[in-house]
């Protein structure tokens, strides 16, 4: 095809998420077609973001602040957490405007299979945290590791006096949150049960 440097571009495009081989070299041929438009733009925003956007010391959300903007936000409601498993998943709450509240970002669930423990999560912290919650929100995905989890949470965090929620309907059996509806998601939110 086009000499090593196109290949190396549709092997480094086909490693995003939803791309394929056929998909990245679709993607090359476009950039390349107009490099200074879209290939050169693309460049910089990619070498900016990745000098500038950290993991929020706080919550663990990415941004280029630290706190995030979400943690800095003051009209939030400070006592409201909401524990999801990766920044998706906050990304996908914010996108659906239906938490006002601050997130905590555990980086993955329990997993045997996967070798992820307590202590490969962001568990620690959210203990910490929980001293200043009224209520700590799990939406967690209703996987059996996002089960997992929500049990393990609930057991640590209930003798620390917190009121403990978990999201309710809507959120579909094996289901991740970064994929449902804004409506899925409002809903499922809203009928949070202990």
């Amino acid at each position: 095809m086009g000499g090593p440097e196109v290949e190396r571009l549709i092997a480094l495009l086909a490693k995003l998420p939803g791309m394929g081989p056929r998909s990245a070299r679709r993607a090359a041929l476009k950039l390349l077609q107009a490099p200074e438009q879209k290939m050169l733009p693309l460049a910089t925003a990619l070498a900016e973001a990745a000098r500038a956007v950290k993991s929020c010391s706080v919550c663990g959300n990415l941004d280029s602040r630290d706190p995030c903007s979400v943690c800095a936000d003051s009209h939030r409601e400070q006592g409201l957490i909401c524990v999801v498993e990766g920044v998706a998943d906050l990304w996908a709450l914010e996108r659906a405007h239906v938490h006002r509240g601050l997130y905590h970002v555990l980086g993955g669930t329990l997993s045997a299979l996967a070798g992820m423990g307590p202590e490969d999560l962001n568990i620690a912290s959210l203990i910490g945290r929980a001293a200043e919650a009224k209520e700590i929100i799990l939406a967690l995905g209703a996987t059996v590791d996002g089960a997992t989890t929500t049990h393990y949470l609930m057991d640590r965090l209930r003798p620390l006096g917190v009121h403990v929620t978990r999201v309710g309907q809507g959120v579909p059996m094996g289901g991740a949150l970064e994929v449902l509806d804004d409506g899925t998601l409002a809903a499922a939110l809203r009928g949070r049960r202990a």
